[in-house]
């Protein structure tokens, strides 16, 4: 799995005219999922991202997790985090995990969250999707499990 954090004031997603999610401080998480990818992986960096301390403390130090300042998450499946852009100028995306596989494992993931405390909005898997960020340091940071 791949994941891109953005740490965000606030953040939104809507497919058409609806909105489908909308949090408060916390992360917008881009979530792409791999062909080997299973439930085990989707915990892990569920765990791993509530745990991530990169909200500022009172001296404005990156030492507090989502869980600590009690944050909200957006997740947003994303298959284009896994790009091959080796060859050419059209991206390939045949690394990304196939989307019997990846829907709902991207669905798990964001039950992880929740399971951890965490309110979790999500996006719509498959749809055309329009995402607000207002970034927060800004503070970006990928991870792969």
């Amino acid at each position: 799995m791949r994941a891109v954090l953005q740490r965000v004031q606030r953040g939104s997603v809507s497919v058409g005219r609806e909105t489908l999610a909308e949090i408060r401080e916390g992360l917008v998480i881009l979530l792409g999922v791999g062909p080997g990818d299973d439930e085990t992986v989707a915990h892990n960096l569920a765990e791993k991202i509530a745990k991530m301390r990169i909200f500022p403390d009172d001296e404005g130090k990156m030492n507090l997790s989502l869980l600590d300042t009690g944050g909200e998450a957006l997740v947003i499946p994303q298959f284009t985090l896994y790009a091959d852009t080796g060859r050419g100028h059209r991206p390939s995306f045949t690394n990304a995990g196939p989307p019997e596989i990846a829907k709902p494992l991207s669905g798990y993931f964001a039950d992880c969250l929740r399971g951890l405390g965490i309110s979790t909005g999500e996006g719509e898997f498959g749809a055309h999707m329009v995402v607000e960020i207002i970034n927060d340091g800004p503070v970006t940071i990928s991870i792969e499990m």
